[in-house]
């Protein structure tokens, strides 16, 4: 089989409410050429009866205890052999049929280091309710992310070879400083228009805002220095 283009990853625990939708939308893409890897945390409830009955069959499905979010997100960047790199949470899914496709467009056609768009946020009846309150720029750079998450997770597709391990000292936002890390050694970025990603609203960084945002100053300030990160902060209180 040729190298798939995406390696989807899910990380999952105790989700067998919201699991469905994301294993739905991988089912219904026109485009094939994708492994999609499964990473539970042992679930209690009917996740795995969920996921084999969904008619989906993952690459690797691999449920064992972990240490959080960030060490199941390695567990599934270990095992990984895609061109590219997307993680979509069990809540989670892609915008539409002909998503995957997209993807592999720009690929094929301009083989950035990283592919990026915007996000919907739904509910969870998979109601849309607005875009996500960060846009993506035009231009994509690290600079971008000193005034926050500039672009969601679950949107933001490095290349594998770009991608390095989620840093376990940060419990709520490795992803925001393993983005800043990839951006860092990327040349080109390159932007999707629309959504490719349905952002379930209520997730594990929502239900712990405050400790996510001391954990992102931290990062900030490692990665762009303390006095550039506090004055974008007052600008944040503004905005």
């Amino acid at each position: 089989m040729a190298t798939p283009v995406i390696s989807i990853i899910t990380v999952c625990y105790n989700a067998e409410r919201e699991i469905e939708a994301t294993l739905k939308s991988v089912k219904e893409q026109s485009f094939k050429n994708y492994e999609y890897i499964i990473i539970d945390g042992a679930s209690k409830d009917n996740t795995l009866k969920v996921i084999t009955q969904s008619g989906v069959t993952p690459t690797h499905l691999v449920s064992e205890k972990d240490k959080g979010i960030y060490d199941a997100m390695n567990k599934g960047l270990a095992l990984a052999k895609g061109e590219y790199l997307m993680f979509l949470n069990a809540g989670d899914s892609l915008y539409s049929t002909n998503t995957l496709q997209q993807i592999a467009d720009v690929a094929e056609h301009e083989n950035p280091d990283v592919i990026y768009s915007d996000t919907a946020i739904v509910d969870a009846e998979r109601n849309y309710l607005r875009p996500r309150k960060l846009r993506p720029p035009k231009t994509l750079t690290r600079n971008s992310f000193k005034n926050g998450m500039s672009v969601c997770h679950q949107a933001f597709l490095p290349k594998r070879t770009l991608a390095m391990p989620y840093d376990m000292a940060y419990r709520f936002s490795a992803d925001f400083d393993w983005c800043v890390k990839i951006l860092s050694a990327s040349k080109k970025c390159t932007q999707i228009d629309g959504f490719i990603v349905n952002y379930l609203e209520e997730g594990a960084t929502t239900r712990n805002h405050l400790k996510s945002l001391k954990e992102r100053f931290r990062i900030m300030c490692k990665h762009y220095g303390f006095f550039i990160t506090l004055f974008k902060h007052i600008c944040f209180l503004f905005r």
